[in-house]
């Protein structure tokens, strides 16, 4: 059975796609079975593996909306995506009356499970219903957080919604742990936040190592392409390789 993990934080910008697309390829490439879901109605994921989300003839969205369709996935680099696009948005008006409509996409991932070693899913920035339907579906959950002062005081609703969940919906949902982003050794003010998570939320869950800021992020972003594959000699791929060995 897949390992299921929700990447995750509500606000923007922290690097959750590319974790998301870099570690999953950084999986795939060790020979493990994944399958990446793009859960986000910007639809980065989808866009960052090379994509036109409009060109898409089913997405994750007529899942949700429709149990009776098969998740569609696609192949890419050695990976399974189940890609997304604005569409989705309107999922959360259009499943306002339906019973249990949290646990919409676990039911739809149960079937499929054992077809995978690692189901990584990207979250919005949000905490809506579709982060919830994320969350009722993983075993765990990996956190991003920036390191900027905005992004690291800005997740205690995070936590809350998370134990929440736990508490009531999925008992078995753990956190994983949370990763430092984007960080600059050479601002004071990221190594000192940095120190923050480690120090304050060592305490209470795993920190893995942090993701160093890199332009070749985004240019691997643009071209459509694991950081892996766009500069294997990237500082940031033996950050993602660390976070890699430390999940296995």
């Amino acid at each position: 059975m897949a390992r299921t993990i929700a990447i995750t934080n509500q606000a923007g910008g922290v690097g959750k796609t590319t974790l998301v697309r870099d570690i999953g390829y950084e999986l795939a490439s060790r020979d493990k079975r994944v399958l990446l879901i793009d859960l986000d109605p910007q639809a980065s994921l989808t866009i960052f593996l090379g994509l036109d989300p409009w060109q898409q003839e089913k997405t994750i969205y007529h899942s949700l909306k429709d149990e009776s369709v098969s998740l569609p996935s696609l192949e890419v680099f050695n990976l399974k995506l189940v890609p997304s696009n604005l569409k989705l948005a309107e999922i959360e008006m259009e499943l306002a009356t339906v019973l249990l409509r949290e646990f919409r996409l676990r039911e739809i991932l149960n079937p499929i499970s054992d077809n995978y070693d690692f189901i990584l899913i990207d979250c919005p920035p949000s905490l809506g219903l579709i982060v919830i339907n994320a969350l009722c579906a993983a075993d765990e959950v990996l956190i991003p957080i920036q390191c900027e002062f905005k992004s690291w005081m800005g997740t205690d609703g995070l936590f809350d919604t998370i134990a929440k969940v736990a508490k009531q919906a999925n008992k078995r949902l753990k956190i994983l742990g949370v990763i430092p982003t984007m960080l600059d050794s050479r601002t004071s003010l990221h190594t000192k936040i940095a120190d923050q998570i480690r120090t304050q939320l060592g305490q209470v869950t795993q920190v893995f190592p942090p993701i160093r800021r890199t332009i070749a992020c985004a240019d691997a972003s643009v071209k459509s392409l694991p950081i892996q594959l766009y500069d294997p000699k990237a500082e940031i791929v033996n950050d993602i390789k660390r976070i890699v060995e430390a999940i296995l």
